[in-house]
């Protein structure tokens, strides 16, 4: 094994305090929990762990930190989703390249977003999750990676 060597593993194969760091992280990036302190106690481990570990493990999203993403969403038909997806993308500092709507049918919309993500102030799986909590957001998901 060579220094900085990574590896792309399972969630299921790891130890249950790898997991559980990474649902620290998740909590923390989301602004679901107040602190360190209180996110270790929600997913029951402890600091040191958490600290122990915090800076070896990084979500798979993460992986696209600098690069050109694309992003799928398929949203209900009314007005103010799409605004509410470009807010949720200027506030992580996502910078939109593209952005294709189609023409709804049976109420949904597919809307593609082709972002750079090296200036983010989130994770990529965290500002998923936020616009995934979007009232009439129904999908999302990442479509591409250059």
């Amino acid at each position: 094994m060579h220094e900085g060597e990574f590896f792309l593993v399972k969630a299921e194969v790891l130890p249950e305090v790898f997991v559980k760091v990474m649902e620290v992280k998740r909590l923390l990036s989301a602004g679901k929990a107040d602190s360190v302190n209180d996110a270790v106690q929600r997913v029951g481990i402890s600091r040191s762990a958490y600290y122990k570990y915090k800076d070896s493990l990084f979500p798979f999203y993460e992986t696209s930190r600098g690069r050109i993403v694309t992003v799928l969403f398929a949203i209900e038909d009314f007005p103010g989703i799409l605004s509410g997806i470009i807010n949720c993308l200027a506030d992580a500092k996502a910078n939109i390249l593209t952005i294709n709507q189609n023409i709804p049918i049976n109420g949904l919309a597919d809307v593609s977003v082709a972002i750079e993500t090296d200036r983010m102030n989130s994770s990529l799986e965290g500002l998923m999750d936020r616009i995934g909590d979007i009232p009439g957001v129904r999908k999302q998901q990442i479509m591409a990676r250059d």
